[in-house]
């Protein structure tokens, strides 16, 4: 079984505290990396326009949305770069790719563009690691906080469990490391598998 956490206790927080949680401890976190995991392939995220657009088959308007973001991203990645933080993150895909996952991979892709370190890699990678279910959806800041992001039974963002602990960040971040370095960067990745995909149906 794999153990990230080192039996730290970690502190349930939901939606509404974990968002601005997250913000300031981001906001203090200079001169240390960021990392990330998403391994479920399905979410309902909230306060999406374009993710509302794609759930009800909108495709265009989906992607049209999608690069109104731009401008934010680019803020966020120089900023980061400018207080030393990298912003990495691990996408693990399944084929064949579901609606979400190929709507969310149009998305990573803006975000490399304007700076996030993402790569993308399949199951087989972390199936010995799952014996006892899917890994944990997964977002490390500064030196000592790691979030397991939480959703509900239909992919709704449900808040998150906090642990604030140096060594538990340190492998957690060392786990998703290992996993990056084994992974496809995503700008190929997307030119192969998505690129020329035709539009999804509603989801």
């Amino acid at each position: 079984m794999l153990d990230l956490f080192g039996g730290s206790s970690g502190e349930q927080l939901a939606q509404a505290a974990y968002s601005p949680d997250y913000a300031e401890r981001f906001a203090t976190s200079d001169g240390y990396d960021s990392w990330k995991l998403e391994r479920r392939q399905h979410f309902r995220e909230q306060k999406s326009r374009s993710r509302d657009a794609l759930a009800r088959g909108d495709w265009d308007e989906a992607l049209r949305l999608l690069e109104e973001k731009r401008p934010d991203l680019e803020k966020l990645c120089q900023d980061s770069a400018d207080r030393h933080i990298d912003l990495y993150r691990v996408r693990i895909v399944e084929q064949p790719l579901t609606p979400y996952i190929q709507w969310e991979l149009h998305s990573l892709r803006l975000a490399a563009e304007c700076g996030e370190k993402i790569r993308v890699i399949g199951p087989e990678h972390v199936e010995q690691f799952e014996q006892d279910g899917i890994l944990p959806e997964l977002l490390t800041v500064g030196a000592d906080t790691v979030y397991e992001i939480c959703y509900d039974e239909n992919g709704v963002s449900d808040g998150a469990i906090r642990f604030i602990d140096a060594e538990a960040t340190a492998r957690c971040n060392k786990f998703m490391e290992g996993l990056y370095e084994v992974g496809e960067d995503l700008a190929s990745f997307f030119e192969r598998e998505v690129a020329q995909l035709e539009p999804p149906p509603a989801a």
